[in-house]
């Protein structure tokens, strides 16, 4: 029997409110440390220009845990992109991760034996909107990322929930009939 733990992964979106930028759209891969998830981690501890990859903590001193390895999908130009990442998107991924911890669909007992990669989304335009929510930011950040760990850990969608809806679900930012 495969270890059940050795790679799972999982997404989720929330939208943000009528004009503002603060979509939250993590993925997150989850698995052993001493598997290929691990790895992956192990080897992104160096830095690349413009994606600048930072440990989830829930404030300093404060490493989540399972260890978790923030990655932006989008290139980082600026020090307001930068302090966003870092503070308040950096800030709802440890809040998210150390609950999903918390209320057990991330293992107590196996906590040091995991880590996790989350690709985060930052809008470009919501460091520079003058009226930019930072709240909602870290809201939609926070629901996202935690519902995308629950979803890795469940295996969700199952192979039957995506057969089903093959042809009644849309990708909500393209239309290939419209």
């Amino acid at each position: 029997m495969s270890d059940p733990l050795l790679f799972r992964v999982g997404e989720a979106t929330v939208f943000a409110t009528d004009g503002q930028y603060t979509d939250a759209m993590p993925e997150i891969l989850i698995g052993r440390t001493s598997g290929p998830v691990g790895q992956a981690f192990a080897n992104m501890m160096g830095q690349t220009a413009g994606h600048t990859r930072m440990f989830a903590i829930r404030a300093c001193n404060q490493l989540v845990k399972p260890a978790t390895m923030m990655v932006p999908k989008v290139t980082i130009k600026d020090m307001a992109t930068a302090e966003l990442f870092g503070g308040v998107v950096q800030a709802a991924t440890g809040d998210a991760i150390v609950d999903c911890l918390a209320e057990g669909s991330l293992p107590r007992e196996e906590v040091d034996d995991l880590c996790i990669i989350c690709l985060v989304w930052i809008d470009p335009r919501a460091p520079k909107h003058a009226e930019r929510d930072d709240a909602e930011l870290y809201r939609n950040n926070y629901e996202a990322t935690r519902l995308a760990v629950q979803r890795a850990m469940a295996g969700e969608p199952t192979v039957e929930e995506l057969l089903a809806n093959r042809h009644t679900m849309k990708h909500e930012m393209y239309d290939p009939e419209g």
